[in-house]
């Protein structure tokens, strides 16, 4: 076997291959990788070329929890891939950093291949990675893949991202070209592509579509503030997330970006193209929202640790743009210091009027008309909920100093009167 490696030269990967990197500005640089597996007569049997990206969410000894981004290196090897027959499931494996290791198997079933499963590993014992983690040691998650069947001799190509979440973890392949079960040691010529690259495919957004008002500035760092509004306002979304058979959280939710790295942009989450994911707890709860590869945004929820008064919290928000169009992340930012959206356990919490969440300098998050119960949802409705009362943010001081003025304007008549009374009875005891 021998393994080839360059920065950027990844025309095509395999689907399973899969998940595009996703990294951030002020990550680790990411490397393409190319493995070109043998069997024993020195004959190609499984050539692979991709890039790829994990976000990890962990737990630090503080009980808090941050966000780790693990990048390829210039280095990997592929020990145990395997080439596979009809009989035995092809393998592909690389093994990469401090610990880390990243897998898929090929099965081959009537004149076609497709993936099965992916196997990432990662080891938390790699403090640069992963500084304070609280749980030492090997973690691995394993997802399905959704790729479809391709006929055997033909190159799975794939230039779009493609991400998987699991565990807290998010997994991003793109640029992928693959093909296990090569014949005679002659990779194919023709290839077949992924939905997301054919021309029928409905393209991902990115946010320079038609759903990002863009601006010029003539300042030289443009705060999210002073971009100009969208038209319209982003359309309200009904998220939902269930453990087993119940659904564990609710979430109705306008939410619009605010982007001013580079140049000012506004970007509306679309509903219709979001997906969602996530995981529910007694005592946290996050929600994943995932519009057409292209925006990840999750929010954390947590309850608070007094026995005395129980009330839940937004406590983290996470955002990622990612261009699916080249595999480069356009930002990527977290904000673990939020103490919005409270609500007694049990309940939910509403807020029609739009807010607003600086994650970053460059990113702002707006809500508009939100509904989010993240705990101890019944019957698939909302609890009673407690609103952020607008009208009380609005009208409650100018009401306040309303009534104080009037009062004093009364105190005034009442203290003339008695006065002007007193003098005037003074007068008549003088005769």
């Amino acid at each position: 076997m021998e393994t080839r490696r360059g920065p950027a030269a990844l025309l095509h990967l395999l689907p399973l291959l899969l998940l595009l990197l996703l990294g951030a500005s002020g990550f680790l640089q990411s490397y393409a990788v190319e493995v070109d597996v043998k069997d024993a007569s020195n004959v190609t049997c499984l050539y692979a070329q991709w890039m790829m990206k994990f976000l990890i969410k962990y737990e630090t000894n503080s009980s808090d929890y941050k966000n780790a981004s693990l990048d390829l290196p210039s280095t990997v090897t592929h020990d145990g891939s395997v080439c596979g027959n009809d009989t035995q499931a092809a393998l592909l494996a690389v093994q990469f950093g401090g610990g880390h290791s990243w897998s898929v198997n090929f099965t081959e079933t009537n004149e076609t291949y497709q993936a099965d499963f992916i196997m990432f590993t990662y080891n938390t014992n790699d403090a640069a990675i992963f500084p304070d983690a609280k749980r030492k040691g090997l973690v691995t998650v394993v997802v399905k893949d959704s790729m479809h069947p391709v006929q055997l001799n033909n190159v799975f190509v794939c230039h779009h991202t493609t991400s998987f979440e699991a565990e807290n973890v998010t997994q991003f392949f793109w640029n992928i070209t693959m093909q296990p079960f090569v014949q005679n040691g002659t990779i194919g010529k023709t290839e077949t592509r992924c939905h997301a690259d054919t021309p029928t495919a409905a393209p991902t957004v990115v946010p320079t579509a038609a759903n990002v008002t863009s601006t010029s500035t003539t300042t030289s760092s443009p705060a999210p503030t002073t971009a100009p509004k969208p038209v319209e306002n982003p359309v309200t979304g009904n998220y939902s997330l269930k453990s087993g058979n119940k659904t564990c959280l609710l979430a109705t939710v306008g939410l619009q970006l605010n982007v001013s790295q580079d140049k000012p942009l506004l970007i509306n989450i679309n509903p219709k193209t979001t997906s969602t994911d996530g995981t529910c707890g007694n005592t946290s709860a996050t929600l994943k929202l995932n519009d057409g590869n292209s925006t990840l945004i999750d929010f954390t929820f947590i309850v608070n640790a007094s026995a005395s008064v129980r009330k839940f919290y937004l406590k983290e928000v996470n955002v990622t743009l990612l261009n699916h169009l080249n595999g480069s992340v356009i930002l990527n930012a977290d904000n673990n210091n939020f103490s919005k959206w409270d609500a007694f356990l049990g309940n939910s919490y509403m807020c029609r009027k739009e807010q607003t969440l600086e994650i970053n300098e460059d990113l702002q998050v707006h809500t508009f008309n939100l509904w989010v119960q993240p705990f101890l949802v019944k019957e698939n409705k909302f609890a009673i909920a407690e609103d952020c009362s607008p009208e009380v943010d609005n009208f409650i001081v100018p009401i306040a100093v309303g009534a104080a003025l009037g009062g004093l304007v009364v105190l005034v008549l009442m203290a003339y009167f008695f006065g002007h009374k007193k003098h005037r009875n003074a007068g008549y005891e003088q005769f």
